[in-house]
């Protein structure tokens, strides 16, 4: 080897400890940086002939079947989390068995203070005792549907901030898609830029599942798990309208709240549309399909606890457009006006304490001219068997059956109870899976005892080129002398 030859490759050398040394370091620096991916410095020989090392592109080590499997599970995990939000917090509104403030209990103890009335029909405190439990009954189912409304109203508000999210990493990624054709086209690494994008692909994976695929340049394309195009060179536009109030009778079905389009073509964002499986069809299953079975099953509730006191045959006071004990919205219940009875129904004012209070009408008729009879207790014994005449009662969650009051308030709690319990199976089953695959991932991060390893490597390599560079310089100083 000549002396220039040994010179070149000393100084190619350094040049490449250096870089090396500086890639270790930036390794080292972002160990704990979310979203970093470790890089190693490309190294290879110029050629047959040629003496030193070329100095490569920086390589970003991860592994692409490892991140798309962990993306599925993320947004699986994402999806599942958010219907079990939902019924958790269902099954908060409606109570559970052991819960004083259930609906079930709320009945029962309405059905326990009509019993202790049968018993003593002429006393006062014990009719005014009956106000108070057939309220607190009303109040109740529609504070439960007033939760319920506002589970929808909240998903409502989460799908737009979704749509807004996604909008934006989408843009933010085709300028990355552009500065990194930019950067690669120069000759310069951009895999800084390419961990930003990997980022933002992400976020809106979690939203929307997409499959990634790498075009020229360093460019990628985004689509939905169904194919809906997200980004080719150009971001698509999410379009959805934020509702600011959702009333029991406003649907999708019926234009009344606002779907999704993409790029102005409405899109199916059922859980087995082309979006599916993130938060944002989550969020629409929630709105347009669970909340709206849980209204039926409430107003079916509500309806059965009407009618039971709002028949003529029961109490001969009350006309046939008559409101019984329990009222829609203070008026007569007309079973073709049943969506959103739950969140309507009130205690007839007519017996209400905060309103004429007057409490005589539950043992002589509701709508009675005059207090009658006080020992009669024949129509508060006939408001007790009422209770436990089985009916039919018919909603999507509940099926059809023929029930007692009783046993429709505890299989309604029981429904909500089973569906809390499966959707937190599936949550933790997904978070499970989605851990996993994060720590798989996170394995083929940075391993600081490995860098530093390499480190020291790097450090021999340039000492050991610093060698070679004082050698030639002694030789050459030699030379000169003789």
């Amino acid at each position: 080897m000549s002396i220039n030859s040994a010179l070149n490759s000393a100084m190619s050398g350094l040049s490449a400890a250096g870089r090396s040394s500086q890639v270790v370091a930036e390794n080292l620096a972002n160990a704990l940086t979310p979203g970093y991916t470790r890089r190693v410095q490309d190294l290879n020989s110029p050629g047959a002939g040629v003496p030193g090392v070329r100095i490569g592109n920086v390589q970003r080590l991860n592994d692409p079947v490892l991140i798309s499997n962990r993306r599925v599970a993320e947004a699986e995990y994402g999806a599942a989390k958010a219907e079990a939000d939902f019924f958790s917090r269902m099954s908060d509104l409606v109570g559970t068995v052991d819960d004083e403030m259930s609906l079930a209990s709320q009945l029962s103890d309405f059905e326990s203070s009509l019993i202790e009335a049968v018993s003593r029909p002429d006393s006062q405190p014990r009719l005014n005792d009956l106000s108070v439990k057939a309220n607190a009954l009303a109040d109740s189912i529609s504070r439960t549907a007033e939760g319920l409304r506002g589970l929808r109203v909240n998903a409502d508000s989460s799908i737009g901030s979704q749509v807004d999210t996604v909008n934006q990493a989408l843009k933010e990624i085709e300028k990355l898609n552009a500065r990194i054709m930019v950067v690669e086209a120069g000759g310069m690494d951009a895999v800084s830029m390419q961990d930003q994008r990997d980022q933002l692909i992400d976020q809106v994976n979690g939203i929307i599942p997409v499959n990634v695929v790498r075009r020229d340049n360093g460019q990628v394309t985004l689509y939905s798990t169904g194919g809906v195009m997200l980004l080719d060179h150009k971001a698509s536009e999410l379009s959805f309208t934020p509702s600011r109030d959702i009333m029991p009778h406003m649907t999708l079905g019926n234009g009344m709240i606002s779907g999704l389009q993409v790029n102005g073509r409405a899109i199916d964002t059922s859980t087995d549309g082309p979006l599916r499986g993130g938060t944002l069809t989550a969020q629409f299953e929630i709105r347009d399909v669970t909340a709206v079975e849980a209204q039926e099953d409430l107003d079916a509730m509500a309806a059965d606890l009407i009618e039971r006191f709002q028949d003529p045959a029961l109490d001969a006071t009350i006309g046939a457009t008559d409101a019984g004990i329990f009222t829609d919205g203070g008026a007569f219940y007309d079973p073709s006006n049943i969506v959103g009875l739950s969140n309507r129904i009130e205690l007839n004012d007519l017996v209400a304490l905060d309103g004429t209070g007057e409490t005589w009408r539950f043992r002589d008729g509701i709508h009675a001219a005059a207090p009658g009879d006080p020992g009669n207790s024949s129509l508060l014994q006939a408001y007790s068997d009422a209770l436990n005449t089985t009916r039919t009662v018919s909603s999507v969650g509940l099926g059809t059956a023929n029930m007692s009051a009783a046993t429709l308030s505890a299989n309604l709690l029981s429904r909500f109870a089973q569906d809390n319990e499966t959707a937190a199976r599936a949550s933790t089953f997904a978070a499970t899976s989605f851990n996993e695959l994060s720590q798989a991932e996170l394995a083929l991060g940075v391993d600081t005892d490995a860098e530093l390893q390499n480190l020291m490597l790097v450090e021999k390599y340039y000492a050991a080129n610093a060698r070679v560079l004082s050698v030639v310089d002694e030789l050459m100083e030699t030379l000169l002398r003789i």
